[in-house]
């Protein structure tokens, strides 16, 4: 079972599971209550995951008992109760409840078998909505009791049967000990033992992670409270523990300070080496991280703290004193004694992340160095122009960009000597007086450089002009990102009529466009867009030509990346309050004069002495390489876990593991089967394939070793949310969550993250032991949850020592109200120059969008990027178009199969590909609702026509045989057999081509 392997390295010191006994003294009762887990060996679909069994051993016709149940949930009065006959496995009708409370249970029955076991469920649920995505809900009571046996129930029955155990379904599922309540009388008499204490402090070891914020746990009060804790580790290893808060009253910044451990031979392991999770740490993007922990009066909050023990520590005992302290409460000490063994600790520990060894993952700065990444190069300045591949951007005086360049070929499969401008003139602010009408005169000092490695250059200007000052900071980095924070400081009072940023492209890197309410495709003559935040997750454009273009975003100093894939209007995103400035902003689109105009504009306001406003913006330079057709057709993806014999045998070259699936069964934590991925990963290897995973950031699986201690970082990692979902989540964390994605077969629960936090810290460090570990050779990305700071660290851990670290994103259409109306392209730019394929993607109509929207939307082209289709197969005949075919296994009545023939037969290896939007294609046809592609090498042609005319029509090609190299007399056009795509034949030079609807050819020239 994969339920058991979750907690079956954690069991120790008393605790053991799978039909083994816990057991403690109950103070409800003077019995002793078991604490067991099964097997699987009941439906929890229908009778929910706990029961208590019970032994009847009377002779009367109704038994009582009760249940010292101790449940953390609330109401057990509104959910029901199912009796079952443990001989028979009927049901039990004549039930009658007397006391249903958190503490206990009260209940009769009719013992049907007379002596024996009976099974007592006691939050049975059914899972409604979508399989997916289901909502567990909890049975309420129901009536099935005859009235003559009602009557018979009388309060003089004493309790005549007793509690045997009180069963989980399977390990995962166990409440003991974390979640065993205590009751009000024992939390009553812990506050009358210590009356002076405004909070108590219970020390816990890792094992035990706390899980419940709202009431103590038994466990504790059987320990009750201590200021001594004491743990062993290896030499080498991440040590972690828990100091559990109880509150009596309110808590207001709780801070935790560590000591030097000392040993009784004077050495020591230095209070560096120690933190606290919850307080202090450093951020996905490499900053310094500080929380603020308030606790609120009657709960509790998990202090995860932990002990870098150094390698070379000298084994013996270790003492020092953590000390606990929040606002106007006093201090307390809590000793703390270590005993360092002499083993060496493997990996840290890591290896054993049962351990939580790995929370010292949320604070790496692992991957963060600037250094370049293939293939870009490094960057060279020179003189006010910066170099970068295949792109040049030259800085004007005020900082900001006099031009941008690219040097690319129309194909995009080289780069090019011949620049391509993107502006007209230099980038600029307008700010106009509301006195004057205006326009004020800024004066500029130059810029200066800031700071200047291989991977990014910083510089900064100060501008000026009556009553303010701009000050720009900017860098360019390798891959063609560009970051402007625009502080502008108001210096007196100024009445601004307008304030807008011009962006002057040049109208041959203007031809496409998409974002601002637009798809994909040939840019409109005018755009008048508004800020919507609330329902679009709209701040910019893509404005550009197949090899020149430029992506926009407008943003504020109070940027929020916000949810994506659905969960777009649950966190959406802020209104600048710059550029939004209430409902004034917006951009505008045009011609004018020379220049296609992006006009951004915030409209009228005044600014008075001291207010600041922040004008930033992002620009991506794009395409970011030369397009790789070689990868393309020698990289055939297999998209499911399969046997690899017959994966091979499909010609396929990689596989990607998705999640839900014996070798990686939990989403986006594929650190529980790693053997059997790895075994898996070592046969593929063996047999000249590679092998990419699932793995992302956007929800976790509640099978994840650290749910509970992310669970103690508040808000940070885990989004706040209304809770729900399946039963597991609803049992065991609560409430204030999102439930995400679900695998029924696997009964994994994913909940969702929110946004930009530390866990992509321990994401990257995730990658690294993979890549290391397991020997993954890649990613495959489902919709991506971070940002380009992660991406490139990603890329680097995954493609360190000679890995080749392919990445491919699959985007659903985010198009939609759900996603707040953004195209995937816009929304995943940043990430584009890591990528080695996209699969954009689901929800995309491949038969009712025009040429242009699959060239921009599609198929990553403009990027130096190709892609594969999804949607119901997508359209093979249009997809060759653009050099895309779908992926194995995905559809039944699209194979790629037949294609990676002919491209196999026809020797695609090192052909050039010259794409229908190519002013001097060699082959053209004489209707441009079907365009033509060529695929060009030494004397032969591969031609792919696809049709987006409403009708069956007839074309003609033009053809220039110069160009293509070859000899008209001597050449043939011809049209292999392909299965499901065409039947063989042969064309004359000048014949009338048919071409059925929605439909195409592949022809050969030889």
């Amino acid at each position: 079972m994969h339920q058991h392997n979750h907690h079956s390295h954690i069991m120790k010191k008393g605790l053991m599971l799978a039909g083994f006994t816990f057991s403690f003294l109950a103070a409800a009762t003077a019995q002793q209550v078991k604490y067991t887990v099964g097997n699987n060996n009941w439906d929890a679909d229908s009778l929910g995951n706990h029961r208590a069994v019970v032994t009847f051993n009377g002779t009367d016709k109704v038994a009582r008992v009760v249940i010292p149940w101790r449940r953390r949930d609330e109401h057990p009065e509104l959910k029901r109760i199912i009796i079952q006959d443990a001989q028979t496995q009927k049901k039990i009708t004549n039930v009658k409840t007397l006391v249903l409370n958190r503490e206990q249970g009260d209940i009769c029955f009719e013992p049907a078998s007379g002596k024996g076991n009976y099974y007592i469920y006691y939050l049975p649920y059914k899972n409604e909505g979508r399989s997916n995505y289901p909502r567990g809900v909890y049975l309420t009571p129901e009536q099935t009791a005859d009235n003559n046996w009602l009557q018979s129930v009388t309060a003089t029955i004493k309790p005549n049967a007793i509690v045997k155990e009180l069963e989980a379904v399977d390990a995962f599922n166990t409440f003991y000990p974390m979640e065993v309540i205590a009751t009000v009388a024992e939390q009553q008499q812990l506050l009358l033992k210590h009356p002076a204490a405004g909070y108590l402090v219970f020390p816990e070891d890792r094992q035990f992670p706390i899980k419940m914020t709202d009431d103590l746990p038994q466990r504790w009060i059987q320990k009750g409270p201590s200021q001594a804790f004491a743990g062993e580790a290896d030499k080498g290893e991440y040590y972690t523990f828990q100091l559990g808060v109880y509150a009596r009253n309110e808590m207001k910044d709780v801070q935790i300070s560590f000591a030097d451990l000392t040993s009784t031979t004077g050495k020591t392991i230095p209070a560096a080496q120690l933190n606290c999770i919850n307080t202090n740490g450093t951020t996905y993007d490499a900053q310094p991280f500080a929380n603020k922990v308030n606790v609120a009066a009657g709960k509790i909050q998990a202090m995860w703290c932990g002990i870098d023990v150094p390698q070379t520590a000298t084994p013996g005992t270790y003492k020092g004193i953590v000390t606990i302290k929040a606002a106007d409460m006093p201090a307390m000490p809590v000793r703390l004694t270590l005993t360092v063994t002499n083993k060496l600790a493997v990996n840290s520990g890591f290896n054993e992340p049962w351990k939580q060894t790995r929370l010292k993952w949320l604070n790496s700065t692992l991957a963060q160095d600037n250094a370049v990444i293939a293939p870009y190069t490094a960057l060279e300045l020179k003189d006010s122009v910066i170099s970068l591949l295949g792109r040049k951007v030259g800085i004007n005086k005020d900082g900001f960009p006099a031009q941008i360049q690219t040097f690319f070929t129309p194909e995009m499969t080289s780069l090019s000597t011949q620049a391509k401008n993107i502006f007209t003139e230099p980038v600029h602010f307008h700010f106009t007086s509301a006195a004057t009408g205006k326009d004020l005169k800024w004066e500029s000092q130059g810029w200066q450089i800031t700071s200047k490695d291989a991977g990014k250059i910083s510089w900064k200007a100060i501008n000026t002009t009556a009553g303010l000052q701009m000050e720009v900071n900017a860098s360019l980095e390798f891959d063609g990102f560009i970051d402007y924070t625009v502080k502008v400081t108001a210096l007196d009072e100024v009445g601004l009529k307008e304030i807008t940023m011009h962006l002057p492209f040049d109208k041959g890197a203007a031809k496409y466009m998409m974002g601002l309410n637009q798809k994909g495709g040939v840019r409109p003559e005018k755009i008048d867009w508004k800020w919507d935040v609330k329902s679009k997750n709209q701040d910019g454009a893509w404005i550009g030509d197949v090899n020149a273009g430029l992506q926009f975003t407008l943003r504020d100093e109070n940027y929020v990346r916000p949810l994506n894939t659905n969960f777009y209007l649950q966190k959406p995103l802020l209104l600048p309050t710059s550029w939004g400035n209430g409902d004034k902003g917006g951009i505008t689109i045009g011609e004018k004069g020379k220049a296609i105009l992006v006009n951004s504009y915030s409209g009228e306001r005044t600014m008075h002495k001291g207010d600041v406003l922040y004008y930033n913006f992002h620009l991506i330079i794009t395409p970011f390489h030369p397009v790789n057709t070689d990868f393309q057709w020698a990289t055939r993806f297999y998209h499911k876990y399969n046997n690899l014999d017959s994966i091979k045998a499909t010609g396929a070259t990689v596989v990607n593991i998705h999640h839900g699936n014996e070798i990686n069964p939990w989403i986006n934590y594929p650190f529980i089967e790693w053997k059997k991925m790895k075994d898996y990963i070592d046969v593929a290897h063996s047999k000249g394939l590679k092998v990419k995973i699932y793995n992302t950031v956007r929800e976790l699986s509640d099978h994840a070793w650290e749910t509970f201690p992310l669970r103690s970082l508040g808000h940070e990692v885990y989004s706040p949310g209304k809770g729900g979902g399946f039963s597991w989540l609803q049992e065991h964390v609560g409430k204030d969550y999102i439930a995400a994605w679900f695998v029924p077969e696997f009964k994994d629960a994913a909940i969702i993250n929110s946004g930009m936090n530390r866990w992509h810290n321990y994401y990257v460090e995730g990658m690294n032991w993979l890549v290391q570990n397991v020997g993954i050779d890649g990613i495959y990305l489902d919709d991506v949850a971070f940002d380009r700071i992660t991406m490139k660290r990603i890329k680097r851990v995954l493609t360190q020592d000679g890995h080749p670290g392919i990445i491919d994103l699959h985007s659903a259409n985010q198009y939609n109200k759900t996603d707040g109306f953004i195209n995937s392209g816009m929304l995943y730019m940043e990430h584009f120059p890591y990528l080695n394929r996209l699969w954009f993607g689901e929800y995309f109509d491949y038969e009712n969008n025009d040429p242009d929207f699959f060239l921009t939307e599609v198929s990553g082209i403009p990027f130096g990027l190709m892609g594969e289709m999804l949607q119901d197969g997508g359209n093979q005949w249009r997809g060759m178009v653009y050099g895309m075919t779908n992926r194995m296994p995905w559809t039944e009545n699209s194979d790629p199969r037949p294609i990676w023939k002919v491209w196999d037969d026809f020797g695609m290896q090192g052909t050039k590909m010259i794409g229908y939007w190519v002013d001097n294609n060699p082959v053209k046809t004489n209707n441009p609702l079907v365009p033509a592609t060529i695929y060009k090498k030494d004397g032969a042609v591969l031609i792919s026509l696809a049709s987006w005319a409403k009708e069956d029509t007839t074309i003609k090609l033009s053809i220039d045989w110069k160009a293509l190299g070859i000899d008209p007399a001597k050449a043939v056009i011809t049209a292999p057999d392909i299965r499901n795509f065409q039947q063989g034949q042969v064309f004359d030079k000048d014949a009338a081509i048919p071409v059925a609807k929605n439909k195409g050819w592949l022809l050969i020239i030889r």
